[in-house]
């Protein structure tokens, strides 16, 4: 998985829809869905670009994925489409974190969407490197329960307002995301034009998506100290707002 993932990554470092070449080659999908995907992955780096100019941070690599995740049980309740996650790797005694975006969000997601999951997911790429800062990722487990899992993601994350000094934005985030994210509009044309087009499906469980690192690994890990000065900014700014919220 760790090797699966690393390719992924390089690839993505030189080009974000290379996945998505590949499988236009393998005849994993259609052509029109190629040009689709091609010509409206400019929202995803114009959000991008969005996101570094509110944070003045760096966005990690990001690149496409050719399918659309579905993750739960065969409880109806537990069953959610998954339109991105954040990839830690660890490599060379450093820390590389991959944004991977489903290529149904590229190809049917309204831009405030796309906007608020790439931002989302940023988030979650700084609480991950706030964490790794403070070796507090020794075993970070993920619930397999959807709703455990969105109350664990709510609560863990910083503020979008001590991150981003674009209102809209935040706007999108904090619409989007109020007890987990879920578009009624999008799930139904993935659903519709994806899923019951037989294009790829990735079936996984939310246990799966899973860091586990030992205390050796955390010791030898590099981070950038621009970001970590930044982030100490940002943790006062989060704390004096969740302070705030409590009294």
């Amino acid at each position: 998985m760790k090797s699966h993932f690393l390719t992924n990554f390089l690839k993505a470092s030189m080009n974000p829809l290379q996945k998505i070449s590949e499988s236009l080659e393998k005849k994993l999908i259609s052509q029109s869905i190629y040009d689709l995907i091609e010509k409206r992955f400019q929202l995803v780096l114009d959000g991008i670009l969005r996101i570094e100019n509110a944070s003045s941070i760096k966005y990690p690599i990001m690149y496409v994925e050719p399918s659309i995740l579905v993750t739960g049980n065969t409880n109806s309740f537990d069953v959610g489409l998954l339109y991105a996650r954040t990839i830690p790797l660890i490599t060379n005694n450093s820390i590389h974190v991959v944004i991977q975006i489903s290529a149904p969000l590229v190809a049917y997601g309204l831009k405030g969407t796309i906007h608020a999951i790439l931002a989302h997911e940023f988030l979650h790429y700084l609480e991950l490197v706030t964490r790794l800062s403070n070796s507090e990722l020794l075993s970070d487990e993920i619930s397999s329960n959807l709703f455990e899992n969105v109350y664990s993601d709510n609560t863990r994350l910083l503020e979008p307002r001590t991150v981003f000094n674009d209102n809209t934005l935040i706007s999108h985030i904090t619409k989007r995301f109020p007890s987990g994210f879920r578009d009624y509009k999008l799930e139904d044309k993935v659903i519709k034009l994806w899923i019951e087009q037989k294009l790829p499906v990735s079936k996984i469980t939310l246990d799966t998506n899973t860091v586990k690192l030992d205390a050796s690994q955390l010791s030898n890990i590099k981070l950038d100290e621009l970001l970590l000065q930044q982030l100490e900014i940002i943790k006062t700014k989060n704390s004096k707002i969740r302070k705030k919220k409590l009294y």
